[in-house]
């Protein structure tokens, strides 16, 4: 068999879970285990079933961050870590039921079990694969079983969801008491290699926003229109999804959802997937005067858990719906752009407590706020390390300062990075400055040292160079040390470079 050998460079995302619409509902399942049980929970589970241990606990924070959810499901019907999903069209709760003989309310609602039946689940698809015993002592061979937990609606969305696990375990986790330590895994995608990559430059950009990919819901989700002819679009509602962003656009996409938004934000970096045209009429308000006159955004996470709620998500977000006030002359304000929680007899509460509007509107209008603390790193200071990896060039006038430093992307990390004395605990704002030309790389990594764990972000410094870019907001402790990280490790093509970066306390 030939893999298709790569360095997974997927933007984190979530597996293909569904989203619920009704959001906010208090749990009525028994109290569920402490987070302090869950370590030992996925070790049972990985023992029990031949599944690799950090494999599948990638897998639970793709779909639920390791949040059972008070044994809630969403819409489509996944319950617990593993989201387990039961509905018309899937059945792996049931599956699992059979598989470990545990009653379905059972692993509904108990974290533990509920781990071991998804960790039985996957380990169903590996033999349906054929993966024999030393074939599942490889992670990497385990791809293919991944993308089928996900149930995906196409190859293109079992891809992103398969990329995203794989990532987590090429960048670590650390939550609720679990801890995946940073791995090099090469992943056997075998037939999905020749998937669409959604992770990648829009293949097929958005019809009404360019920075956005393009992936149409099902026809039955949606009504066709003619806005503004036939309706003026007057709101923007933001819409939290109670699921993943590639499980949201398989939902929207599935023919028996009968939802849809116009957009899907990411968590983990802003990335942002048209799914209905503007023109037309989502369905997504709960309220059909709404719907006709609005746009709806969904954005990746859940309600209860403020760690979905990244700088990158809302700076992409307020992005977006700041060129659709613009386009349609909607006014910046709370009175137009509003929570679904604030539709008129709306039983939902999103986007919740822990959604940040003050920060969104600043972002929607501009006014981010002056910083209080800032420093500039260039390649040439002190302050930069690199390998002998990494050439020097002054080629381009887009550069800061008088050089700045290159690599070929390989399948090892070998990161260039930039150190800083962080005055105090607290949130930063990371700029970076590159020159821009058409041989740099189509997605750069770059390494945050944050103060839970490293998080990348990939950059297209193709374009945008010249100029300080924004790659988010992150949490940094007090100290001197590598902060910013550019690494080699990345399936764009072209030369990564490392040129300066700035960190602002915001």
């Amino acid at each position: 068999m030939r893999f298709a050998r790569t360095r997974l460079v997927a933007l984190v995302t979530s597996a293909l879970t569904s989203l619920l619409l009704i959001a906010g509902q208090p749990a009525t399942a028994q109290p569920l285990q402490r987070a302090a049980d869950l370590p030992a929970a996925f070790d049972r589970a990985a023992a029990e079933h031949d599944v690799p241990r950090d494999l599948l606990v990638a897998l639970a924070y793709a779909e639920t961050h390791l949040d059972g959810h008070g044994g809630e499901p969403s819409a489509s019907g996944g319950y617990g870590v593993m989201h387990l999903v039961s509905n018309p069209t899937t059945k792996a709760l049931e599956k699992a039921a059979e598989l470990t003989r545990t009653p379905v309310d059972k692993l509904k609602a108990d974290d533990a079990a509920n781990i071991l039946g998804g960790a039985a689940v996957l380990r169903a698809h590996a033999d349906e694969l054929g993966l024999d015993e030393a074939a599942r002592k490889d992670a990497g061979r385990w791809y293919q079983a991944v993308a089928r937990y996900g149930n995906a609606s196409s190859p293109e969305l079992a891809r992103l969801y398969a990329d995203a696990v794989y990532e987590l375990l090429g960048l670590g986790l650390d939550a609720r008491g679990v801890t995946v330590k940073p791995q090099e895994i090469t992943a056997d995608r075998g037939a999905l290699a020749g998937a669409r990559d959604l992770n990648a430059e829009a293949a097929v950009a958005s019809p009404d926003y360019p920075d956005a990919a393009w992936v149409a819901a099902n026809s039955g989700n949606y009504t066709v229109s003619s806005r503004e002819s036939s309706y003026a679009i007057d709101r923007v509602i933001i819409h939290v999804t109670q699921g993943s962003y590639a499980g949201t656009i398989s939902w929207f996409q599935n023919p028996s959802a009968n939802v849809s938004a116009h957009y899907v934000v990411k968590s983990s970096n802003g990335a942002i997937t048209q799914m209905v045209r503007d023109k037309d009429i989502a369905w997504h308000a709960g309220n059909w005067t709404y719907n006709t006159r609005s746009i709806g955004i969904e954005h990746e996470g859940w309600v209860s858990d403020a760690s979905w709620f990244t700088d990158a998500m809302y700076r992409a977000s307020a992005a977006l719906t700041r060129a659709i006030c613009n386009k349609y002359g909607i006014p910046k304000d709370r009175t137009h752009i509003i929570g679904h929680n604030q539709v008129p007899g709306a039983t939902h509460t999103d986007p919740g407590p822990h959604w940040n509007w003050t920060t969104y509107m600043n972002y929607v209008t501009g006014d981010t706020g002056t910083p209080s603390w800032t420093t500039t790193v260039d390649n040439a200071s002190g302050q930069f390390t690199a390998g002998a990896n990494w050439g020097t060039s002054a080629y381009s006038s887009d550069r800061h300062g008088a050089d700045y430093r290159f690599a070929s992307p390989v399948e090892a990390s070998d990161p260039a990075w930039f150190s800083a004395a962080i005055p105090s605990a607290g949130n930063y704002r990371v700029d970076v400055w590159y020159p821009a030309d058409p041989g740099y790389n189509s997605s750069a990594p770059y390494i945050v040292a944050t103060s839970s764990g490293n998080q990348t972000v990939y950059v297209d410094q193709r374009s945008g160079g010249g100029a300080w870019r924004t790659i988010g907001t992150f949490s940094l402790s007090a100290g001197t040390k590598n902060v910013v990280g550019v690494s080699r490790w990345t399936s764009g093509t072209g030369y990564v470079i490392a040129d300066a970066v700035r960190i602002s306390r915001v």
